[in-house]
């Protein structure tokens, strides 16, 4: 039976192309198996260095480079992709539960093992902040593609990335109860502090379950991103955004507030 739901499917024709995001007709496509000869017993998978070579070469023809590097900067793309070969009958195998759909929009290709979309990886949750560090960004990332299939995984990498947060800001980015609490001495945000501590509260539960058991809970898992996502907008966008609009200040200006504070500090000491 042939469905039109928007989410990805083998049993759907159209729905939300995973690469382009549209939605919109899908063509499938069986796939059939030739054994490599003896000249190729192993994929053939070239490198940079091959590509150089094609490129230098004198003796493959000026009318056949263009053709075989863009062949090589598909294959170094490491993405799956179509190419004609023109017709040939020495197949004898089919390739059962392995398909491939490719989208009408963007022409890119997705591969299903059985029901299940296996390229390109699917990411869950909200896409992060930009202002998330690099390491930190890593493991967010990691923690969406696997929502899917563990949300009890995705919840442990999230509570890495609030670690990795509390050693950003100054911590010691050892014991994430204590970082927390260090923080809040210093005046954190009190929705902060609470958003900190579900992440880390829940993750503990994934790594050592107790009483919450999120092992299927996808919603959970994306809550948490999105949490993530707070935390890095109010501890790092907003203070960056200020920063920048304050440095852009006139000088005079400046200095007059940096004045007007201290006399407060000192009234008040």
């Amino acid at each position: 039976m042939i469905t039109t739901n928007s989410t990805p499917s083998t049993e759907s024709t159209a729905f939300a192309c995973p690469h382009c995001g549209a939605y919109t007709s899908q063509h499938w496509f069986h796939l059939y198996a030739r054994q490599n000869n003896d000249d190729a017993r192993t994929p053939n998978i070239p490198d940079e260095d091959r590509r150089k070579h094609f490129l230098e070469a004198s003796d493959i023809p000026q009318e056949v480079k263009p053709k075989l590097l863009e062949w090589c900067d598909k294959i170094l793309s490491g993405s799956p992709f179509f190419e004609d070969i023109g017709k040939w009958d020495n197949v004898r195998n089919t390739v059962e539960n392995l398909n491939i759909s490719e989208c009408y929009n963007c022409k890119k290709i997705a591969v299903w093992v059985h029901k299940s979309m296996v390229y390109p990886e699917t990411r869950m949750g909200p896409k992060p902040n930009v202002d998330l560090p690099t390491d930190i960004l890593r493991d967010y990332e990691e923690a969406r593609s696997i929502v899917n299939v563990s949300p009890r995984g995705a919840a442990a990498l999230l509570r890495l990335a609030v670690q990795k947060l509390c050693a950003h800001l100054g911590e010691r980015g050892k014991n994430i109860d204590e970082d927390i609490a260090s923080l809040v001495g210093k005046g954190l945000d009190p929705l902060v502090q609470q958003a900190l501590d579900i992440v880390r509260v829940i993750g503990n539960e994934a790594v050592h379950p107790g009483t919450l058991d999120i092992r299927d809970d996808q919603n959970i898992a994306i809550q948490l991103c999105e949490l993530v996502n707070l935390v890095c907008q109010q501890i790092i966008t907003q203070p960056k955004a200020i920063r920048s609009l304050y440095d852009k200040l006139p000088e005079g200006k400046r200095t007059a507030i940096e004045s007007r504070n201290a006399k407060a500090l000192n009234l008040n000491t």
